[in-house]
């Protein structure tokens, strides 16, 4: 049951949003909203400076790739950007998600002028998930390789990869080459009796 505290702050958000305010979900005492790509920019202005929210702080941002949300089939946009926003002045905590309306191409507007501290994480989601943000002043791979190719959580993405990297002394500098993983045989799990060898 959620609590009266998070019920008035769903109340103020949804005051304060309107008809920005695509849906707004309360479940195990925390809210979610959600807007569209292209409100998100004046959402996050309102969720930090609005006076009865003051989320000055976006704590974490990731990206999610719905395509198999749940193992089951999904209705709706692919990709979307998650931000956790905390308020410290008022100690409330506000869970923001953004789908991309483009599957092909996911495309969200950076928040990095109203919290700067998203700089990182807006690069990771892109990154991982492919998620471009717009008008991020400096969206380039935080983790993978500069020649890696593709988005490894991406749920279409292979599990071995596309190519493997390796050092090679002869030649004394890394190199990449075709991934050279042999599928492997799985044996069944055997259950023995409780009374078995006694």
């Amino acid at each position: 049951m959620a609590s009266k505290k998070m019920e008035a702050l769903g109340s103020v958000v949804a005051a304060a949003l309107g008809d920005k305010l695509v849906r707004s979900t309360l479940a195990l005492d925390e809210l979610t909203i959600v807007c569209k790509a292209s409100d998100l920019l004046s959402v996050a202005q309102t969720l930090r400076d609005h006076a009865e929210l003051a989320f000055e702080q976006c704590i974490d941002v990731c990206g999610m790739d719905y395509s198999a949300y749940r193992d089951e089939p999904w209705d709706g946009p692919r990709f979307a950007a998650v931000y956790h926003l905390l308020s410290v002045k008022l100690n409330h905590r506000i869970r923001l998600r953004v789908f991309a309306e483009d599957d092909a191409f996911p495309v969200i507007p950076s928040v990095n002028d109203i919290w700067n501290a998203v700089n990182w994480f807006e690069r990771e989601a892109f990154d991982l998930y492919g998620i471009v943000f717009e008008g991020h002043p400096d969206l380039r791979r935080l983790l993978t390789d500069y020649g890696f190719v593709g988005h490894p959580f991406r749920k279409d993405f292979p599990l071995s990869g596309h190519v493997e990297m390796r050092y090679d002394p002869t030649q004394q500098r890394v190199i990449y080459q075709p991934v050279t993983i042999e599928p492997r045989e799985i044996t069944p799990r055997i259950i023995r009796e409780e009374s078995y060898g006694g």
